[in-house]
């Protein structure tokens, strides 16, 4: 793909970008390192930071839009639910791998081939 912009521009951009991201997490590096304990209010608030990342990477895939379909993708939400459950009452990551793929594939090949 095309675009109006030369490569030392683009490369620029790029460069800028990876700095950029690189100097946000060295000041939270800086940050901690000079504090001699970490705020229990902030401690409580970044404690939920894995979950929210994982949820913003993982829940764009049961979501299907695109031309002729909107809404929920049944097989991926089928998957995700089971692993959702396996997960929370196993905490072993090898079965809620097992049961979400296995949810996916059961409900993708057995069941909407059926309907």
């Amino acid at each position: 793909m095309a675009t109006s912009y030369s490569d030392p521009t683009l490369w620029g951009v790029i460069v800028v970008i990876g700095v950029a991201t690189y100097l946000i997490r060295l000041s939270f590096i800086g940050l901690f390192g000079y504090l001699d304990e970490v705020p229990p209010r902030l401690e409580r608030t970044l404690r939920y930071v894995p979950t929210a990342v994982l949820a913003a990477v993982v829940l764009p895939s049961f979501i299907t839009l695109g031309a002729g379909s909107t809404g929920f993708a049944a097989d991926r939400l089928v998957g995700g639910v089971l692993a959702t459950v396996v997960a929370w009452r196993t905490e072993n990551v090898l079965a809620t791998m097992v049961a979400g793929m296995g949810g996916l594939w059961v409900v993708r090949f057995v069941v909407l081939p059926l309907i």
